[in-house]
């Protein structure tokens, strides 16, 4: 029996990308691939592939979003000062969820309803949320937000985001979770659906009576209970935020580990799960520049140089099929 290279190529594009960095990240590494390290890998992906996993929502529908790193560290400071007001930390979890949503609501009904360009809006919101947050500490007479170690449920909250189960990360294992019911809801819901026409031919969806204005508003809003509970993950993991430098650059990063899953900048083409394989491969990236010694000015020169090759790939992919 035959392999059908071409098939596996167009549709394991991101596992196959995964186990080459893969390899490559057990050559540079050395002796340093035990279990720890792969296991490091999941746990320095989970907050950024929270983030991904809404953002692959967002390229689905054929917008963009720039705006996830702001609203990220918006969203972590405000947090922490509820939290260190009401000391709970369900009640952190939904106060991040809840702010996130409002950042989502507001780009999702700047794009979705008023019909404004996703890049331009997210852009604007990109320096407003940033800079509201530098705002808001520099008024507080600080340099960063904290967690108040003294608080009754400190040592919980640092548990959840330092703790291990199986000897997993406990917010690897959720960011799998999340993973695990968006793609469920990506392939096999009505909003799902919804969400791959809208981004594979707008005008089509539109003549099928799909409400793409609210689609997008939808998207918007998911992606910002995502940014919310990456921001939830990342106060629970270092309990801290710099409004300057916290999650600087995630948007990119996030925009790079979809495509390097091999989700269409396009719109309309792509599977969730492979979100999963893009953040990790991206983790790994990063790890394979470290170890080689690279100089860390250069860091992110060859993310772009994997980005633009990443996109490279899907065209020839595009091509092949339309060849």
């Amino acid at each position: 029996m035959s392999v059908n290279y071409k098939h596996l190529w167009s549709n394991y594009n991101y596992i196959i990308v995964f186990i080459g960095i893969f390899i490559a990240f057990l050559f540079t590494n050395g002796s340093d691939t035990s279990w720890t390290s792969m296991t490091n890998i999941l746990l320095h992906s989970a907050i950024l592939g929270t983030i991904a996993l809404g953002m692959g929502f967002i390229i689905l529908t054929g917008d963009i979003d720039l705006s996830v790193g702001s609203s990220f560290v918006l969203v972590g400071g405000l947090t922490i000062i509820v939290y260190n007001q009401v000391d709970n930390i369900f009640a952190g979890l939904i106060i991040a969820i809840l702010l996130g949503m409002v950042c989502g609501f507001i780009n999702g009904v700047l794009v979705g309803w008023l019909l404004m360009p996703s890049f331009i809006v997210t852009l604007a919101t990109m320096l407003i949320f940033r800079s509201i947050s530098q705002y808001m500490m520099n008024e507080r007479g600080e340099t960063r937000y904290s967690v108040d170690g003294s608080l009754s449920s400190y040592s919980a909250l640092f548990k959840l985001g330092n703790g291990e189960l199986l000897t997993l990360p406990v917010i690897g294992i959720i960011f799998i979770c999340i993973a695990v019911a968006l793609t469920y809801i990506s392939s096999s819901t009505k909003f799902g659906k919804r969400v791959y026409a809208l981004g594979s031919n707008p005008r089509a969806a539109k003549l099928a009576g799909i409400d793409i204005h609210w689609t997008r508003i939808k998207v918007f809003l998911l992606s910002g209970a995502l940014v919310g509970f990456a921001a939830f993950l990342k106060i629970a993991k270092d309990t801290s935020f710099d409004p300057a430098t916290s999650g600087q650059n995630f948007e990119l990063y996030a925009i790079a580990a979809v495509v390097i899953g091999g989700i269409s900048m396009s719109g309309g083409r792509g599977k969730v799960a492979s979100i999963v394989f893009g953040t990790m491969s991206f983790t790994m990236i990063d790890k394979i520049i470290t170890a080689v010694g690279m100089n860390a000015l250069l860091n992110d020169s060859v993310k772009g140089l994997i980005l633009l090759a990443a996109v490279g790939l899907q065209m020839v992919k595009r091509q092949s099929r339309s060849g």
